[in-house]
């Protein structure tokens, strides 16, 4: 079996970078099988504001990568049993593939890694497209392409089930393959600590960086930074998190999160709501009443609780590491390491 990788574009101030240079490492290592990487070649670093990805750049990418997968084809160098692994599910491309695949008889399975849609109607496409009968036809159908269907969270599973139809023998909540953050981090753990807060998210509506900076004029005696506020490195943006005490989250979406795990390695207290992924992957003492932050006017009427709480965790710091080491090692082991989906590839042999 040769195990083909789909990638997503690399933007280098986001983990799909060092996706690109750990996964095909690290899914030949746990299978031992042959990994080829289908890429599109140059990136657009430029992401749509806002956005994850360039919405224009994205698309080129990805009709090169369907060339490529057409001329392999052509070539005869794909072969029964080989294994089609999608970075980002959401990729139109693998219908074009199962349509290959089907007429010139060759038993492939494919996967995908579910990150967002328009089911979700705080990402992009939910707000901007919405339920149009075009979009959830065509996540529909790129969901019964994939023979795995994988997602990180149940929530994620959930909300994409309140909008389209699942199977559950196809469907698979399996942590995401970043077992390398624990190595690749270590040099920025020990860092001296400042009174540091960290949004280190999108600056997009659904993250409603707007209650971030009103906490920043009621709490002037601490340092909040929104990081893409900077035109940070990768390194300089470890730094941040080596040197924060917190990482704070509002989200209004959010099926993972690596930015809070990144942070969590590093001993930066995560705050976070009680709703979205984060009510199945943090531990209560990081967590707090999702009421508090549903939109501007609930963090208004909430407004003093969430400072307290704020100001407790930087006032006791020390005392809540014991408390981040249980954090960590429940996300190290169900939710950032590819241990169940490396083995649910062996299994597509």
């Amino acid at each position: 079996m040769t195990i083909f990788i789909v990638d997503i574009e690399a933007v280098d101030t986001r983990y799909t970078k060092q996706w690109k240079e750990y996964l095909p490492k690290q899914l030949q290592r746990a299978t031992n099988e042959d990994v080829v990487v289908i890429s599109g070649g140059e990136t657009p670093q430029a992401t749509t504001p806002g956005a994850f990805l360039n919405f224009g750049g994205t698309n080129v990418y990805k009709s090169k990568q369907l060339e490529t997968i057409g001329e392999m084809f052509c070539k005869g160098q794909i072969a029964d049993g080989d294994y089609f692994l999608y970075t980002d599910a959401w990729n139109p491309t693998v219908i074009q593939l199962k349509y290959m695949a089907e007429l010139l008889d060759v038993n492939i399975t494919i996967g995908g890694l579910w990150h967002a849609g328009s089911y979700d109607p705080q990402d992009f496409l939910g707000r901007l497209i919405g339920d149009k009968p075009w979009v959830r036809h065509a996540e529909q159908s790129m969901y019964e392409c994939y023979d795995d269907n994988f997602f990180a969270s149940e929530f994620h599973i959930d909300l994409f089930a309140e909008s389209l139809d699942i199977d559950d023998d196809k469907t698979h909540r399996v942590g995401w393959p970043m077992e390398y953050l624990k190595d690749s981090l270590v040099q920025y753990k020990g860092m001296e600590k400042r009174n540091l807060i960290l949004f280190p998210h999108r600056v997009a509506p659904e993250k409603q960086v707007d209650i971030f900076r009103d906490l920043a004029e009621r709490l002037p005696q601490y340092e909040f930074v929104v990081c893409q506020d900077q035109e940070l490195t990768k390194n300089e943006y470890h730094n941040l998190l080596g040197e924060a005490k917190i990482v704070f989250s509002a989200n209004l979406q959010e099926t993972l999160g690596i930015s809070w795990y990144e942070g969590a390695l590093l001993d930066a207290i995560p705050m976070m709501p009680d709703r979205l992924s984060y009510s199945e992957m943090a531990t209560p003492e990081f967590l707090y009443p999702s009421a508090w932050t549903e939109d501007f006017n609930a963090y208004l009427h909430n407004r003093d609780k969430v400072v307290a709480r704020i100001v407790e965790y930087m006032e006791n710091y020390s005392d809540f590491l014991v408390g981040m080491n249980k954090q960590v090692t429940k996300l190290n082991k169900e939710f950032f390491s590819g241990a169940d989906l490396y083995d649910t590839i062996k299994q597509g042999e």
